[in-house]
């Protein structure tokens, strides 16, 4: 049972029925700390830890990677959204 706990989490985060307010976020952690996140409205990767720094750093220099993860608001939220809300609505 001992040992290191290391995970991504990808989330389409917003309010509004028009996704205007959709915000894409991917967060690496280890051992439940979050080091590194990309969220599409500030457009680039955050470190939030010593060694989170130096990943973003790292990562922000390859542009067709952030490029890639700005539009993933709109090639994976906005359209894993309408599909899933209007199965929801449907079945109201």
């Amino acid at each position: 049972a001992d040992g290191y706990y290391q995970y991504q989490k990808n989330e389409c985060v917003y309010r509004t029925s028009d996704y205007s307010d959709m915000v894409y976020l991917l967060s690496f952690s280890y051992n439940k700390d979050v080091d590194l996140q990309f969220n599409s409205t500030v457009g680039e990767f955050v470190g939030l830890t010593e060694f989170g720094v130096k990943q973003a750093e790292y990562l922000n220099k390859n542009q067709a990677l952030v490029q890639g993860l700005k539009a993933a608001v709109d090639t994976v939220c906005r359209n894993n959204a309408q599909i899933s809300d209007s199965s929801v609505r449907d079945k109201t």
